[in-house]
């Protein structure tokens, strides 16, 4: 392995532009009521509703005291609903609300037009491999995580 790569840096630098750019289609789409990290836990509860907030949190990779704080302001804004479950009531669980579930279709939408943007020129041999690279280093970090 070379002693001097870049994959890291430029892994932040793309996150930082992405994040910048999923900001403004959303407000180009007219969803100004939550931010990217909140619409990375919408859309995971648009594919399952009803999850439990552990599930969630492992779904969305954040910390319980990021998803928490999260949760209370999505809450707040009408997008979810924080529900005991009826079989364990140690547990929470989380419901997407009517408001929420009526931004699933802008929300694609905005989805759409980031992938278009960022797979432009690729082909989708290249897509495939991109995305398969991103998920090992992906696998990496968190088996790292998890040996610490």
């Amino acid at each position: 392995m070379p002693t001097q790569t870049q994959g890291g840096f430029l892994i932040s630098q793309l996150s930082q532009v992405q994040n910048r750019i999923f900001e403004k289609l959303l407000k180009k789409y007219g969803i100004d009521d939550f931010n990217g990290p909140q619409g990375r836990i919408l859309f995971v509860l648009w594919q399952n509703d009803d999850l439990a907030i552990s599930a969630l949190g492992q779904k969305t990779s954040l910390s319980k005291s990021t998803l928490t704080s999260m949760l209370e302001r999505m809450e707040q804004q009408g997008h979810i609903k924080r529900n005991f479950d009826s079989q364990d009531r140690r547990q929470i669980r989380i419901t997407l609300t009517e408001k929420s579930k009526s931004l699933h279709q802008k929300y694609q939408a905005v989805s759409l037009e980031m992938n278009r943007i960022f797979y432009q020129g690729f082909s989708c041999e290249a897509i495939d491999a991109f995305e398969k690279t991103l998920a090992k280093i992906l696998d990496n970090l968190k088996q790292y995580e998890r040996g610490q």
